[in-house]
């Protein structure tokens, strides 16, 4: 079992945010008799999910989806299939972006060279 504040500095994030995922119903942390939340393994598990589902850019809505579905289904297919889906939908975004910076990127590069003439000649 976790405090808050062991969990806050294991995952190197605010307090006020692991509290912010319990009122999304992502953490369901138990309480001790003088009130104080304690973490299970499970929390912090689902913590780890969270915080690599907003570095790959997913919204919480997404993410609350994907890793309550575990809770309902235990087979996990619900949670691989949705991930899946959204996993794909990511992949397209990042692929598109990626195309969009080959063109500045390009487009940059032409420009230097262009100028570089102009210098020059």
């Amino acid at each position: 079992m976790n405090s808050i504040s062991n969990l806050a500095e294991k995952f190197g994030i605010t307090t006020r945010t692991i509290r912010y995922y319990e009122e999304l119903g992502l953490l369901k942390p138990s309480r001790t008799e003088g009130g104080r939340r304690m973490y299970s393994s499970s929390d912090v598990a689902k913590l780890k999910l969270v915080l690599r589902g907003k570095r790959f850019g997913f919204s919480l809505e997404e993410i609350k989806e994907m890793v309550l579905l575990f809770d309902e289904d235990r087979s996990g297919d619900k949670q691989l299939k949705r991930t899946i889906k959204y996993g794909e939908e990511k992949l397209a975004e990042v692929n598109e972006r990626i195309a969009e910076l080959e063109e500045i990127k390009e487009e940059i590069e032409r420009l230097i060279t262009e100028f570089k003439g102009r210098l020059q000649g």
